[in-house]
């Protein structure tokens, strides 16, 4: 029995020492073979690559979550791109070439003045020059108070590929100087309105001032760039009033001084309004020269009695006691009815009398 006892008791002891050795020895073991602590080819290392993308070329070889968040960040830029692109397919081809619109000073002015029954020979003239020209222009329409409305009305009527073009101001008859009346009656209804245009039009630069019975056959630029080629003295151009001088109207009938040989032709203006607005004019009333507006008068009151065409035969005046103030050159190529057949193709514009539109033709 005491025997039995002994080998139970070492047996018990035995145990107790190999429990007590698995309880040391189990936490030792569980670090180095543990599954999480293993290197994992394909899911440990994907986090790896974002510390690599200020580089560029680290980019293809990231793994599959760093290729999809890259573009991420790209994606702003395209997205403006994209949208820009689509913004120009949207305007088609014709606005998507279109220039921006130019400063209001360097819009081309044109000027006229119509009453009575010249309504409808104006609106054609002035769809003449929109016609074929490709520069902003601001449209100065002189006219009496019963055709304001009517202008009105036909101008917003017209298409917008016309409208688009031009802006435009309608004017009432003024004459800053003398009788209004007399001034208005004056050769045909409102015509010497044109003598004030530079009195009038105080913030205009330049003007190109035309008849209503005009027609323009090329873009109005190409006469406005005629600016540029005054000298420093010349402030406006005009065309001669007849290529033959001994068979033209002032040749053979004018009793009042004239420019040039023929005289000069009022239907047609191109003025640097500015330089007539600060030039100092001679003529045969005083020995030292007159501002245009302080002349206009006087000029009248002395040669009325003398004068058939009233204001293109004061202007004639004006620039025979003043010749180097005006370039007859730069417009020599007006058509007139009387010499249209001279010229042929080479018009700017003709006067609408059917039979020297058909000649130009």
């Amino acid at each position: 029995m005491k025997l039995r006892s002994k080998v139970a008791a070492l047996l018990l002891l035995a145990l107790s020492a190999l429990l007590l050795a698995l309880l040391t020895l189990r936490p030792g073991r569980a670090a180095p073979p543990a599954p999480p602590a293993r290197p994992a080819p394909a899911t440990q290392r994907r986090p790896a690559p974002p510390a690599r993308l200020p580089g560029r070329g680290a980019l293809p070889r990231a793994g599959h979550g760093a290729q999809r968040r890259g573009p991420q960040r790209l994606r702003p830029r395209a997205g403006r791109r994209g949208a820009s692109l689509q913004e120009k397919l949207a305007r088609g081809p014709e606005e998507g070439r279109r220039a921006p619109a130019p400063p209001p000073r360097l819009w081309i002015h044109l000027a006229v003045v119509a009453c009575g029954s010249r309504l409808e020979e104006t609106l054609v003239m002035l769809k003449s020059a929109v016609l074929f020209s490709h520069r902003k222009m601001q449209f100065h329409i002189f006219t009496e108070e019963s055709l304001q409305p009517e202008f009105e009305k036909q101008l917003r009527q017209w298409p917008d590929s016309y409208t688009e073009k031009f802006v435009h101001r309608i004017y009432p008859i003024t004459f800053s100087v003398g009788n209004p009346q007399e001034w208005k009656k004056l050769f045909k209804p409102c015509a010497a309105q044109r003598l004030f245009l530079p009195v009038i039009l105080k913030d205009v630069d330049s003007l190109l001032y035309v008849d209503t019975d005009v027609l323009f056959l090329r873009p109005v630029e190409d006469i406005w760039k005629l600016l540029r080629q005054f000298n420093s003295t010349q402030l406006a151009a005009m065309a001669p009033e007849h290529e033959v001088p001994r068979t033209g109207w002032y040749g053979r009938f004018a009793q009042h001084p004239f420019y040039g040989p023929a005289g000069v032709n009022s239907g047609v203006m191109l003025m640097n309004l500015t330089r007539i607005r600060s030039a100092q004019f001679k003529n045969s009333m005083i020995p030292t020269g007159l501002a245009w507006e302080d002349m206009l008068y006087p000029l009248y009151q002395k040669y009325k009695n003398s004068i058939t065409w009233g204001d293109q035969d004061l202007l004639n005046i004006i620039f025979y006691f003043n010749p180097v103030s005006l370039s007859r050159q730069s417009l020599s190529i007006h058509v007139l009815p009387s010499s249209a057949e001279v010229f042929g193709n080479c018009a700017y514009f003709v006067w609408t009398n059917p039979a020297s539109l058909s000649e130009a033709n």
